[in-house]
């Protein structure tokens, strides 16, 4: 444990109720005197909601940033809680559909997004029927950050209910070796949009707005024939999530292609438009143009 772990205990320790109270002067501060890529924030609200007024978008854009203050300090404040706590905060509904599948021998691929708090939803293994163990790993997709010290003390964050964290780069060769082995898994993908380096994309219209989705999710899961999901993220009260587990196939290689990327979208739109400050919305998400034929392909599966 380095140094800056060590300090990040002690905030750690204080109750959440102490430190809420801190996250709503840090938001206040965040949005007003650093403007936290505020303009970005203001260019996707208004891009995405353009039947929306002014007076809505600024609401939507305050509720964001106390979303985002509480997400910092809920994700601290796992170095410092119980068992017994998280699985009161942080629930699942419909989750025998993800044990039974694991139960038949068919590991499970997630199709999850930046709704806070994502960092949260590693308790799934308190929940589940299904116990870590040599023969069943719940497990995310995640990109190493740029500074070893921050990103060992993530590591252990998101290690802190036994899931594992696999690095993009290994995600295809972790996950066929488990298979080899007989292991089933959880794997959770971050696959809100913008394709990275080696990922073609699929075209898509989210928000309204034709997108680039990574199709890397969809190609993997045909590929090993899982079972695939989507978590529906919703915010019962502060500190209190509820993640509502949605089946969108039984099995990924049956499915038609894009035919699973395209449904995701459509409801992660659904569960963006619930409740719009739960987006991680200080993401440049549609920095880069499409081409006018990804545009009409992306019209084109929309219409399917």
């Amino acid at each position: 444990m380095n140094l800056t772990e060590k300090l990040l205990r002690i905030p750690a320790s204080l109750p959440l109720g102490v430190l809420y109270p801190l996250a709503t002067v840090g938001a206040g501060v965040l949005h007003h005197i650093v403007r936290y890529r505020r303009g970005i924030i203001r260019k996707n609200l208004r891009d995405c909601f353009p039947d929306k007024t002014e007076k809505e978008l600024r609401h939507i854009e305050h509720d964001f940033y106390h979303r985002f203050a509480d997400y910092t300090v809920e994700t601290l404040k796992l170095m410092h809680v119980s068992d017994s706590e998280m699985r009161r905060r942080m629930q699942f509904e419909n989750l025998d559909i993800i044990d039974r599948h694991l139960s038949a021998g068919r590991s499970v691929a997630v199709y999850f997004s930046h709704t806070f708090n994502w960092e949260w939803a590693p308790a799934i293994s308190l929940h589940s029927a299904m116990k870590p163990s040599d023969k069943v790993k719940f497990a995310q997709i995640y990109r190493p950050l740029k500074s070893k010290k921050f990103d060992n003390i993530m590591l252990r964050l998101r290690g802190r209910f036994h899931s594992v964290s696999i690095p993009k780069a290994h995600t295809a060769r972790t996950l066929l070796d488990w298979r080899k082995q007989g292991i089933v898994s959880v794997t959770g993908f971050m696959s809100d949009q913008h394709p990275g380096h080696g990922d073609g994309g699929t075209p898509a219209v989210l928000l309204g707005r034709p997108s680039m989705m990574i199709s890397g999710t969809e190609a993997l899961a045909r590929k090993l024939g899982m079972a695939v999901v989507f978590w529906d993220m919703r915010r019962v009260a502060r500190g209190h999530y509820i993640i509502n587990v949605k089946e969108i196939t039984p099995d990924a290689s049956a499915e038609p292609e894009h035919s699973i990327t395209q449904t995701y979208t459509r409801l992660l739109e659904e569960n963006i438009r619930r409740d719009p400050s739960l987006w991680l919305w200080s993401h440049n998400r549609w920095k880069h143009p499409l081409t006018s034929e990804q545009i009409q392909t992306a019209y084109d599966h929309a219409s399917i």
